[in-house]
C-alpha cells in the first residue's frame, strides 16, 4: 500500500521554507532601492562623489541615489530608446547626472535587445524563456555594447568609483568581465542575481570566486541588515531576485579621503 501526504503537508513546508529563505534575503530584492542604498551608502566612511548605474531602466534607482546625495555625480547607462527619453526627461535639469545611451558588457560592439515590451524591466542581452509567467519575450531592439574599462579610462581618466550597481538582467557577469582594471579602484558595488541567470547560465559561485579573488567582501541584502557570506554553498543558488554588496576590502579600510 503506497502511502501519500496530503498536499496541505507539502504546502505548509512550503510556506516555511520561502519564509526562511526571504528572512536570508533570498527573493528579497524586489522593489526595497532605499534599503539596498541605504546599506550601500552604511559601509562608505565618507561622502560618495562618484556614482554608476549600469541597467538605469527609468531612474529610480540615480533618482534615489541623488536624493541622499545632492551633489553626487552619476553616470546611468541605458540602452533602451524608450528608457533613454524617460530619463532624459526625468533628469533634464540635473547637470551632475550623465546619461550614456550604451549597453555594457565584456566587448563593445552590436547586440540585440530582448524584452515583453518596449523600456521593460525585464529587458536583457538573453533571449530569456519565460512561459511559465505567460510572458512572451519577442521584442528585440538593436543596440551597442561597451567595455566599461575604456569608459572608465577614455572618459573617466580612471578616477575612483564610489558606487556602481549592476542590474542587467542575467548579464552582471559579462559586466563585471569588461571592467578589467577598473574593479580594483572600485570601492563598492551592487548587483542583482535571480531568474536571468537560469537563461544566462551563470551561478552565484562564479560571483563568490570571483570576488573572492579580487579581495572583496560579498553581502547578502536581507530584510534585517546586511548578512556577509563566509563560504559559497550550493544553498546560495537561490533563483529568485537577491542583491548583493560586494565591498573592496582595501578601498574601504585605507579610505582616508575628506
Amino acid at each position: 500500500m503506497t502511502f501519500t501526504a496530503p498536499k496541505r503537508f507539502f504546502k505548509v513546508l512550503s510556506l516555511i521554507e520561502r519564509a526562511a529563505a526571504y528572512a536570508q534575503g533570498k527573493g528579497y530584492g524586489a522593489a526595497t532601492i532605499e534599503r539596498e542604498i541605504g546599506l550601500l551608502q552604511s559601509f562608505l566612511k565618507n561622502r560618495p562623489e562618484l556614482a554608476i548605474d549600469i541597467g538605469g531602466n527609468v531612474g529610480s534607482y540615480t533618482a534615489e541615489l541623488r536624493r541622499r546625495n545632492p551633489h553626487l555625480e552619476i553616470h546611468t547607462f541605458e540602452p533602451s530608446v524608450a528608457n533613454i527619453a524617460k530619463l532624459s526627461a526625468r533628469f533634464k535639469d540635473d547637470e551632475l547626472i550623465k546619461l550614456v545611451p550604451l549597453a555594457v558588457s565584456d566587448k563593445a560592439g552590436s547586440a540585440t535587445l530582448f524584452s515583453n515590451e518596449p523600456g521593460s524591466g525585464l529587458s536583457s542581452l538573453t533571449k530569456r524563456r519565460l512561459d511559465h509567467f505567460s510572458i512572451a519575450f519577442d521584442a528585440t531592439e538593436s543596440i551597442e555594447t561597451i567595455r566599461f574599462e575604456d569608459y572608465w579610462k577614455e572618459r573617466l581618466q580612471i578616477r575612483q568609483l564610489d558606487i556602481v550597481k549592476i542590474d542587467v538582467e542575467g548579464h552582471e557577469l559579462a559586466v563585471l568581465k569588461g571592467f578589467g582594471e577598473a574593479l580594483n579602484a572600485t570601492r563598492i558595488i551592487q548587483l542583482e542575481f535571480g531568474g536571468c541567470n537560469i537563461d544566462t547560465r551563470t551561478y552565484f559561485q562564479d560571483f563568490w570566486y570571483l570576488f573572492k579573488e579580487l579581495e572583496f567582501d560579498l553581502y547578502r541584502v536581507t530584510p534585517f541588515g546586511s548578512e556577509r557570506i563566509l563560504q559559497y554553498a550550493e544553498s546560495d543558488e537561490f533563483f529568485s531576485t537577491t542583491n548583493y554588496l560586494a565591498v573592496n576590502k582595501r578601498l574601504i579600510q585605507n579610505d582616508s579621503r575628506s
